[in-house]
């Protein structure tokens, strides 16, 4: 795994060596930063579901201010900050060592970029939606990766789906708040 572009250009990253955690590809990963190339410079990012941190790590290569990492499994938050040191990360972030559940209610509603991959299936994918429901904000963009046979609601408290991008099994939902 690899960095794609920004000031951490080409930085490799450690990919987990135990099963069950499934990194965002890099073709993933590049897919969803051209598409959020114009709201990256100076945002404050949530990557929760971190796993290996890759997609928080992009975020801050390519300008985000500050991001946060959600991660409750204690190998994967070794693995974000090993990776954060190896790209010679200091600050700018933040690592929340708890599940996405009991993290949400203390986050705050803050972030002007929210990214979601949780566990594929249609009833994390459903229980991960709700919880993030409340921290989206006008302006602020809610992105949720997940399997292409689950199929992402199309408005749900609040939020509108606007726009699914389908690569290989995964797909990439966004989500806004809904408009009068």
């Amino acid at each position: 795994m690899r960095i794609i572009a920004g000031t951490l250009k080409g930085r490799r990253i450690d990919a987990p060596d135990w099963p069950g955690l499934r990194p965002t590809s890099d073709r993933l990963r590049e897919t969803l930063f051209n598409v959020l190339a114009p709201r990256i410079e100076g945002a404050r990012f949530l990557d929760a579901y971190a796993g290996t941190g890759a997609v928080g790590i992009e975020a801050l290569s390519r300008g985000a201010a500050h991001v946060t990492f959600v991660e409750q499994d204690r190998r994967a938050q070794e693995l974000i900050q090993s990776n954060l040191s190896r790209c010679g990360v200091e600050n700018r972030y933040a690592i929340i060592r708890a599940g996405f559940t009991g993290a949400a209610k203390r986050l705050g509603d803050g972030f002007d970029v929210l990214f979601l991959d949780p566990p594929y299936g249609a009833a994390e994918l459903a229980q991960a939606l709700d919880t993030a429901a409340p921290l989206v904000t006008n302006g602020a963009l809610l992105i949720i990766e997940h399997a292409r046979r689950d199929a992402a609601a199309a408005q749900m408290t609040g939020l509108e789906l606007t726009r699914d991008l389908v690569q290989g099994d995964s797909v990439l939902s966004f989500y806004r708040v809904r408009q009068p």
